[in-house]
């Protein structure tokens, strides 16, 4: 671990990883207190790379790649830089059920019913179209979906077909989950490079890799539910982190390589002492305001407690009907760990792991208020949503910093 109040250390395993293959979504066994999993890597730069390809090959999104690396050139990173890779995820608040989707996290998460899950960036609505913060069903799995514009498309681009068929052409990409809100889909994309961003026009981008994956593993009648919690807290060991993640508006500002307007996000500061607990007098808050100040989505340490010390704790969110999983660690080992890093595969130049286990737990969340379903992306048929990128990633590769 970094020194305190620092980033948690890289290559950190913080909870029951069970395979994490570059370019491969990750799964992770979780308990009913399991808070947190995942872990930071670091990679250096190779020539050739560039930011975007880092991220797919870590399956993170784009914004995702350049909040955690400020200041790097995210075409022509420099060869030798190190770079982290922003694998931990505090679990969202709420139901452990389905599918649940953070748009403040731009971050699709799935529990089945085995204790297990599986989490996948994605790219959400552009600034202006939103998708319900509410909850729905998945009631139609499509493979080799047609994509039919609707009138609102053609009226910014009337370049557009009428009708666009299963291939490279299709902004569906090859598979689509199709859920109660007619307009919305979760769907795979023609523009991998847009995962990660405020791409579309409701609907939710995953890479092609990832949807193949979540496509194959989710039945119909699966619950989906939208959020937006862009901060949480939570204990990893013997110190409290933060982590926030930009707002939709510094998302546009980071993708397109402007200065990011600070925006502390609200109620940092209820989110940090509700997880605190009893250990709230040990809080840096100028750490976490910070931390809200650069919303990097890296996990950032704000206190620390004795080890062994036992966490004030509030009622865990799970999926009752999950059995539940196996203990991450004994309390009597807790300042011991036992190692459960084994099957991780890290690219070349990326740091050697450290065995080390996560215990906390998640504040509760702040409410939000479902807004309206939109009707201004109607489908001209049911069964075919609309959505298309709202903006090429590809422009920006051949923007004025010239490099693509």
């Amino acid at each position: 671990m970094t020194s305190p109040r620092g980033v948690l250390g890289c290559a950190l395993v913080i909870a029951g990883l069970l395979s994490a293959l570059p370019g491969a979504a990750a799964d992770f066994a979780v308990g009913p207190e399991t808070q947190v999993v995942g872990q930071v890597q670091s990679y250096v730069v190779q020539q050739g790379d560039n930011l975007a390809d880092i991220a797919r090959k870590f399956d993170i999104g784009y914004t995702e790649m350049l909040a955690a690396n400020p200041a790097v050139a995210p075409w022509t990173p420099p060869v030798g830089k190190t770079l982290l890779i922003p694998s931990v995820y505090i679990l969202p608040d709420g139901p452990r059920k389905g599918i649940v989707i953070n748009l403040g996290e731009r971050r699709l998460y799935y529990f089945p019913r085995n204790g297990a899950m599986q989490t996948y960036p994605i790219g959400i609505g552009a600034i202006g179209f939103d998708t319900p913060h509410s909850t729905t069903t998945v009631v139609k799995k499509e493979p080799n979906p047609v994509w039919i514009p609707p009138p609102s498309i053609h009226e910014e681009n009337p370049d557009v077909p009428d009708r666009v068929g299963p291939g490279p052409d299709n902004p569906l990409g090859d598979f689509a989950l199709r859920l109660g809100w007619k307009n919305y889909l979760i769907h795979g994309t023609n523009k991998p490079d847009g995962v990660g961003r405020n791409v579309s026009h409701g609907c939710i981008h995953l890479y092609p890799e990832d949807i193949e994956k979540l496509f194959n593993a989710v039945a119909l009648g699966t619950p989906v539910r939208v959020i937006d919690q862009p901060s949480a807290a939570a204990w990893i060991q013997t110190g409290l982190y933060v982590e926030v993640h930009p707002s939709k508006d510094q998302a546009d500002e980071i993708d397109t390589e402007t200065a990011m307007t600070p925006d502390p996000p609200a109620g940092l500061r209820d989110i940090v002492n509700a997880a605190a607990g009893d250990a709230a007098q040990a809080v840096d808050w100028n750490a976490v305001d910070q931390a809200g100040m650069r919303r990097s989505g890296l996990p950032i340490e704000v206190a620390m407690r004795a080890p062994g010390a036992p966490v004030a704790s509030s009622a865990a969110p799970s999926d009752t009907s999950a059995p539940p999983g196996p203990p991450l660690f004994a309390p009597e080992t807790a300042s011991a760990p036992t190692p459960i890093f084994g099957t991780l595969q890290l690219p070349p130049g990326a740091g050697a792991p450290q065995d080390l286990v996560g215990n906390g737990f998640t504040p509760p969340a702040t409410g939000y208020a479902p807004p309206p379903s939109r009707d201004d992306d109607a489908a001209t048929a049911p069964e075919i949503p609309a959505d298309q990128d709202v903006h090429d990633l590809q422009d920006l590769r051949r923007g004025s910093n010239g490099s693509r």
